[in-house]
């Protein structure tokens, strides 16, 4: 028996143990459960939350969410004590209930929180590597699960994930902002109005210089890294520091998966990586830091910039690249294309063909800023300059916080699921497997298992503010949102 059939045929016993009464009759038992996809719940008019992990990414959560009708905070949960009373704090400062239990000091906090009676949602903002477990826990424990981005770290996680997901019919949703981005929303309406034609292939990477925080992140959330390769300088000096592959695809992935109905009329079938050489980061710490120093003990092997094609089910490829090391611009590429049109960003621009397959030019300034409003994302439209004003990397995140409540609160399929979370998360591990073997096919598991023949494509829609009785006047700027 193998590790998936077993999870298969013990993972509702577990759920059943952790979970006991707070299932309501939702657990589905014997074989495989019926698929995720387009899976809803009744709707949860009040939604109770656990915020696990306020640290500097979970805070800004917290401020965000708190702020939304019919969202409680009511757990707040750390390692660290003091953040948990910061949060609190903050909280009664802006005359909002604070949670009614914390949960703090252990490094199994998260479990208490998890188990908690009067909790329906987990919201995980924790380091990457504590993001499976606690999203296991939390669904056998009977809760809706939101994950900051990455869902899991290796195909055995995927799996487990999807599986329990199954079994104990809960939501977990991966959080990946971008998804929400004002042009990447631009893009996803292009494509579903067929403004595009048949799509046929897009790019998308993280480009972004981070080579300082690599050696000396000042963040909290960020250094537990530096202090691992710190001590791996001090232990082993002269050892390399290497990653394989795309290490942080969901930025730009995630976005080009919802134009294309990836997991639902389309999957990821295979993909081949290769990594340039590694120049960037010995040259920056031989430039910064004294001979002496431990960021000049280390051979940064990591290659500069890696490049990634995912070939689809239908045939559609898909480029990605991650360069994190040189001082290229930021950009997250965004780029799809069909038989009648493309969308480019970084800046962005769109070409309009009269007839499939003929050459177009790039719109001039004003039509394309024509085009622009006129194919807005109706979310951006009913909400963009409250989300622009509340902040959190230009609104993004609080219209993605706005549009889970949304669909949370009124019955509806989530924009993402566990599906989603698993083939976005796999692609680290899968091109690290080719990067490694000199840029060798490797197959993407289908975690749908098929039933993305099926499917219907998620539509992505607005939110109705006064259904939700959110008052925009209520808006105000939160210094505490993130902008990178």
């Amino acid at each position: 028996m193998n590790r998936r059939e077993f999870i298969k045929g013990t993972a509702w016993m577990a759920a059943v143990a952790a979970a006991g009464s707070n299932f309501s009759g939702c657990l589905s038992l014997g074989g495989r459960a019926q698929p995720m996809t387009n899976f809803a719940v009744a709707p949860l008019k009040k939604i109770r939350i656990a915020f696990i992990g306020v640290g500097s990414r979970g805070s800004a959560a917290v401020h965000r969410v708190a702020k939304i009708p019919g969202c409680e905070v009511t757990v707040l949960c750390d390692l660290l004590p003091e953040q948990v009373a910061k949060n609190q704090q903050w909280l009664k400062e802006n005359k909002l209930p604070p949670a009614q239990r914390t949960y703090a000091g252990k490094d199994d906090s998260y479990k208490a929180a998890c188990d908690d009676d009067g909790v329906d949602l987990v919201y995980i903002a924790t380091p990457a590597p504590l993001h499976p477990p606690i999203e296991l826990y939390a669904l056998r424990a009977g809760k809706h699960v939101l994950t900051e981005v990455p869902g899991a770290q290796t195909i055995d996680q995927c799996w487990e994930i999807v599986e329990t997901c199954e079994q104990v019919r809960r939501h977990c949703m991966m959080l990946e902002n971008c998804c929400y981005g004002e042009t990447e929303m631009l893009a996803w309406n292009l494509c579903h109005q067929g403004l595009l034609g048949t799509l046929t292939h897009a790019e998308g990477g993280y480009i972004h210089c981070l080579t300082d925080r690599h050696m000396a992140h000042p963040t909290a959330e960020n250094n537990f890294r530096t202090r691992a390769r710190k001590e791996q300088a001090l232990a082993n000096p002269g050892s390399e520091v290497r990653a394989w592959g795309n290490t942080y695809p969901t930025h730009a992935l995630g976005p080009i998966c919802l134009y294309m109905d990836m997991n639902r009329g389309d999957v990821m079938e295979r993909v081949v990586s290769l990594s340039s050489m590694g120049a960037a980061h010995n040259e920056f710490a031989a430039a910064v830091y004294k001979a002496d120093e431990w960021q000049n003990k280390l051979n940064w092997a990591t290659g500069d910039m890696n490049t990634s094609i995912i070939r689809t089910a239908k045939g559609r490829t898909i480029m990605m690249q991650n360069d994190q090391t040189t001082p290229r611009p930021y950009s997250r590429i965004n780029l799809v294309q069909g038989t009648k049109g493309c969308f480019y960003d970084y800046p962005p621009r769109l070409s309009l063909a009269k007839r499939p397959g003929t050459h177009a030019n790039w719109l001039d300034d004003k039509k394309f800023a024509e085009a622009r409003e006129q194919y807005k994302h109706p979310l951006w439209k009913s909400v963009g300059e409250i989300a622009k004003k509340v902040g959190g990397h230009g609104g993004m995140d609080f219209i993605m916080d706005l549009r889970w409540a949304y669909c949370l609160q009124n019955g509806l399929p989530l924009d993402m699921d566990v599906y989603d979370l698993a083939s976005w998360s796999a692609i680290v591990p899968c091109t690290a497997e080719s990067d490694k073997a000199g840029g060798a096919p490797v197959k993407i598991p289908d975690f749908t298992r098929g039933a993305w023949r099926a499917a219907k494509p998620q539509a992505i829609g607005d939110v109705d503010l006064k259904k939700m009785g959110f008052d925009p006047a209520s808006a105000q700027r939160d210094k505490s949102q993130l902008s990178v």
